[in-house]
């Protein structure tokens, strides 16, 4: 991907959100990180509204599905049944191991579910290899 690439995290833990960032400024790949608490926010970002009336459209959505306000269940769904965002790559990256959640995510269309690991170094791996395959691997449409 040429310039840079614009992502957003959907992420109600401060921690999990630094770790991000820390994770893709060790990158290689020049990439914007745009942080929401919650799933509201996170509709609110997508759709321009608000005080997101300026945002920039995301090329690729990092979704938790344990958030506040409006689950990340829910905003997966608005996402995907959306004309205007359902061509934007969400990867859910949650607690969550549950096969339930797996089925529901899938069934609702996300791009892949990725559990949380634990361990620190390879949460960082974890979103290193997430940005290296959806920003240089893989051929995202345009915004």
């Amino acid at each position: 991907m040429g310039g840079t690439a614009e992502l957003l995290l959907v992420e109600d833990n401060d921690g999990d959100a630094r770790l991000t960032r820390e994770a893709l400024k060790a990158g290689r790949l020049w990439t914007h990180l745009n942080v929401v608490r919650d799933g509201a926010e996170a509709m609110a970002y997508l759709r321009r509204e608000g005080k997101f009336s300026g945002a920039a459209r995301p090329h690729l959505i990092l979704l938790d599905l344990n958030l506040p306000r409006k689950d990340g269940r829910e905003v997966l769904r608005e996402i995907k049944s959306d004309e205007d965002l359902k061509r934007i790559p969400v990867v859910v990256v949650t607690t969550s191991t549950a096969e339930e959640d797996i089925h529901l995510a899938y069934g609702a269309h996300a791009n892949c579910y990725v559990p949380k690991p634990e361990n620190l170094t390879e949460f960082l791996a974890v979103v290193e290899a997430i940005e290296h395959f959806w920003l240089s691997i893989v051929r995202l449409p345009s915004s």
